[in-house]
């Protein structure tokens, strides 16, 4: 039986991506090797994005929104996303579409095993500062998480829903979100993908927060990693009631 897989689709005024969005993901759900759909997260766009949105998820029932009041930031709508599911697996795609919808067949195929696998984008067709700036920023993060991924940003992941929803978020936690799955003592991995440059829309991250604020971050993290609470349940009334029915 096929895993469910819900795509989280965070959107942040970006109207003119999201035609290309729709073609591309219905196009992937068409051939995906999970029973799949489609969740946007409107992230308080004050573009025409929400009427967008309303016209594609009225075209095709497999997709679905959720809208915020007011811009509340990346973290935010990943954390709304994974409390909103109730599939068994969660992916992750930007709707600029620098990664490719489909590659998430790459990650289905090696996901028995692990909680979160991630891209590693290959060949980035990036600016040289947004290359140097994310090269330099993972690095820093590696060194503080030793989660030993290469590309802890890179917009393509899939996570088991019920480690995703553990996951105690707060913002600028997207960047760590392998690391969030080590400190559950759930198996990651990295795979290779293909990336793009952006044709339509303008990057919502430059130099200070792809580089500076993440640094900030690390040190939230390493507060977290000492104060986070993880168990696993042996027993309880509950499994007993299961296993007599």
């Amino acid at each position: 039986m096929k895993k469910t897989l819900t795509i989280i689709v965070p959107v942040y005024n970006e109207e003119d991506n999201l035609t290309r969005v729709e073609k591309e993901l219905s196009d992937y759900l068409e051939i995906s090797t999970a029973d799949a759909d489609v969740l946007f997260v409107n992230d308080g766009s004050t573009d025409k994005s929400q009427d967008v949105i309303l016209d594609i998820c009225n075209r095709d029932r497999r997709f679905n929104f959720i809208s915020f009041v007011e811009n509340r930031g990346l973290s935010a709508a990943l954390k709304a996303g994974f409390d909103h599911v109730q599939s068994e697996l969660v992916g992750y795609i930007d709707s600029d579409l620098q990664t490719a919808p489909s590659d998430f067949n790459l990650l289905l195929a090696e996901f028995d095993g692990y909680e979160l696998v991630t891209g590693v984008r290959s060949n980035r067709k990036d600016s040289f500062v947004k290359n140097i700036s994310s090269t330099i920023a993972n690095g820093i993060r590696r060194a503080f998480t030793h989660d030993g991924m290469d590309d802890t940003g890179c917009p393509l992941k899939i996570i088991s829903t019920a480690y995703a929803k553990r996951i105690p978020m707060f913002k600028g936690l997207h960047r760590f979100l392998p690391a969030m799955i080590l400190l559950q003592d759930g198996k990651i991995k990295q795979v290779p993908v293909q990336h793009f440059p952006r044709i339509a829309g303008e990057a919502k991250y430059h130099l200070w927060n792809r580089l500076f604020g993440p640094l900030a971050d690390c040190f939230a993290y390493l507060w977290m990693k000492r104060k986070y609470i993880n168990y696993n349940i042996a027993d309880s009334s509950a499994l007993q009631k299961n296993k007599d029915e």
